[in-house]
């Protein structure tokens, strides 16, 4: 796999260093585990969904945090089996976790529900008004200078 050098980069760029560490670790092989299983999707222009596999998972189970740019989804789990039963094939999954999610500036958690055993955690970007573009009209202004008059000595 290739490396790339962004040092030149940042030397003409301002307030991008996440975004360049971000890119840094993209070709790096994740630590983290792959459970439980989700999705990330785009329900419209700024609104995204993720929704992940909690299948035996109530909700009191479940803990959802977001803080500066980042969203963990955690879940415990007692591992204390209180079936009588013997289990001779463990299929289904339902040992603790956390996940960590970064999120982009001015993103944010609009909801959060479980459903036949799929956690959806609904994120809205909401762009404050100073930060959205404006139209700015170029005025005609018809002042003119006047210089001031100088009197000459006599």
């Amino acid at each position: 796999m290739r490396n790339f050098d962004y040092s030149p980069l940042y030397r003409s760029t301002v307030g991008f260093d996440r975004l360049f560490s971000l890119l840094d670790n993209v070709g790096k092989p994740e630590n983290a585990p792959a459970y439980p299983p989700y999705n990330i999707e785009r329900t419209g222009e700024d609104s995204y969904r993720i929704t992940m596999a909690v299948a035996g998972f109530a909700e009191g189970d479940l803990s959802i945090e977001a803080k500066q740019n980042s969203l963990t989804v955690t879940a415990e789990r007692d591992e204390d089996d209180t079936s009588e039963n013997e289990v001779l094939f463990r299929g289904i999954a339902a040992r603790s976790f956390e996940r960590r999610f970064q999120l982009a500036d001015h993103v944010e958690v609009k909801n959060a529900s479980l459903e036949n055993g799929l956690l959806h955690i609904d994120l809205v970007r909401e762009i404050p008004e100073a930060m959205k573009p404006r139209k700015i009209s170029i005025g005609n202004s018809n002042k003119q200078i006047e210089a001031k008059k100088v009197k000459k000595a006599a």
